[in-house]
């Protein structure tokens, strides 16, 4: 039976000083699924002033009463703050996710957005049935363990736009309770997201861009993504961000921050953050989606990785590695057959840590393009962990223009030299005069833009600078960020 629930609900709400005081100091916990909030002690018998003391801070909000109509009241948290709400584990028609004073949302287990309906977009798996999640700005998801995960499947929508103040947030439980720090990762599971674009990794002699060509998604137990539609549309993702998530399931087998499978250029993903996952930040497996203003903080892995033939755009980035974690911050491959991966890259910030990996790594079947884009890293751990480019694969290729490195060592190899080189406008030993860690100083600044970024890719769009933010005045990434910034942290 289908899932809805389009109506607002009123929910009553709590002050937490007075609830503390009718159960004596105890809150419903989570552990307790579907137990109720005591009610208010009555009233003192002596009436209250008629102004009260200017110094007395107003009540804290507490838990909502009960849940919506279609999750289950599975109780609070946050130090009984929050009323613990679980979504149903099989989504399908229209379910709209309400901001509710007092509610957070509880992830638990497989959570599936529709049913998979195949790889042919005209024709959907008979039977199947699909979903459309809608989430209301200033929402937030939680899952308490590796197992916990949003999957939407080929067919079906997530509709998740919040907005630079009232940012969609998808964290872990010990977030929530407040027990997470800089190094947190691997604390819940993430965000999969399917659809029927063309993929490479295509089974026996099937051809990429056909219904048959299709591959198990990783991470995932028996779930496909790829198809026969280029413009297939899986919904959209503005200012959302994901913290603490990312789970192996098995070797090379591991969820990441945000997981884009066989997902179409129709779908919208513009200003989203993934915030330390224990595997890649982002990771895009074929399709033709695009993405825009990115952020990528603190990912244990890489923080953006590409496979299987995504033939898409990305621009306005900033990736920023912590000092204990993060191997490469670009991992581009693909399986040794056509199509090729051809992932584009344009005004993106790449601030390494030291000991890391290569910080663009380019390898098996990969022709990738780099334009207005800052690469440093600081000095420290081994050569690789000090590169900033290598190119693996005899059928990789690399093209830049406007591009500036700062590392300790440029390149690995001649063939990266070579590419990079035969580019316009870019420079291999820079010196960094980033400020506050990636918004572009002089040196950045000097650097003539590649201005013809339109006729690369219809997705871009023409710029006068390199890197993701041109100076001060640049703010794109303020107000729904976490953890760029002292006073913000995740």
């Amino acid at each position: 039976m289908p899932v809805r629930n389009n109506t607002k609900t009123l929910l009553m709400t709590f002050g937490a000083a007075l609830a503390l005081s009718a159960c004596g100091g105890g809150a419903d916990s989570v552990v307790s699924p579907g137990e109720g909030a005591f009610p208010p002690a009555p009233p003192p018998t002596t009436p209250p002033p008629t102004t009260p003391p200017p110094t007395s801070p107003p009540p804290a909000a507490g838990p909502a009463e009960n849940c919506p109509t279609g999750f289950a009241n599975v109780g609070t948290v946050a130090g009984g703050t929050l009323r613990a709400c679980q979504l149903p584990n099989r989504i399908v028609g229209n379910l709209v996710i309400e901001k509710l004073d007092g509610v957070i949302y509880a992830i638990n287990g497989q959570v599936n957005v529709g049913d998979d309906a195949g790889g042919n977009a005209s024709a959907p798996v008979a039977g199947a049935q699909t979903g459309i999640l809608t989430v209301e700005p200033g929402v937030r998801f939680f899952g308490s363990a590796g197992a916990d995960f949003l999957v939407v499947n080929r067919g079906s929508q997530i509709f998740a736009e919040g907005t630079a103040s009232d940012p969609i947030v998808f964290t872990s439980r010990a977030s929530v309770e407040g027990e997470t720090n800089v190094d947190s990762i691997g604390q819940w599971g993430g965000v999969v997201i399917l659809g029927r674009a063309p993929i490479s990794a295509c089974p026996g002699s099937t051809v990429s861009g056909t219904p048959e060509c299709q591959a198990l998604i990783e991470g995932v137990n028996n779930v496909f993504y790829g198809g026969n539609n280029p413009n297939d549309n899986s919904g959209r993702l503005r200012y959302v961000r994901v913290q603490h998530s990312g789970y192996t399931i098995a070797a090379n087998n591991e969820l990441n921050g945000i997981t884009f499978g066989g997902v179409g250029r129709a779908t919208t993903v513009d200003h989203i953050q993934v915030h330390n996952s224990s595997d890649d930040g982002i990771e895009i497996f074929g399709g033709t989606v695009n993405l825009r203003h990115i952020v990528l903080t603190g990912n244990d892995d890489d923080s953006l990785d590409t496979d299987t033939g995504w033939d898409g755009a990305a621009q306005f980035g900033i990736v920023v590695q912590r000092a204990n974690g993060g191997d490469r911050m670009n991992e581009w491959s693909a399986i040794r057959r056509e199509p090729y991966s051809k992932p584009r890259i344009a005004n993106f910030t790449y601030v390494g840590r030291a000991g890391g990996g290569v910080a663009i790594e380019l390898n098996q079947g990969t022709q990738a393009s780099f334009y207005n884009t800052v690469v440093t890293r600081p000095a420290g751990g081994s050569d690789k962990g000090a590169t900033c480019l290598n190119i693996a694969d005899d059928n990789t290729t690399g093209t830049f223009h406007s591009v500036f490195f700062s590392c300790p060592i440029a390149f690995s190899g001649a063939t990266a030299e070579a590419a990079f080189n035969a580019g316009t406008n870019n420079v291999a030993n820079g010196t960094s005069t980033l400020t506050d860690t990636f918004i572009n100083g002089a040196n950045e600044s000097a650097v003539p833009a590649f201005s013809n970024l339109s006729g690369v890719h219809p997705f871009f769009q023409n710029v006068d600078y390199i890197g993701g933010v041109k100076n001060a005045a640049d703010t794109w990434w303020q107000g729904w960020t976490c953890g760029l910034t002292a006073d913000k942290p995740c």
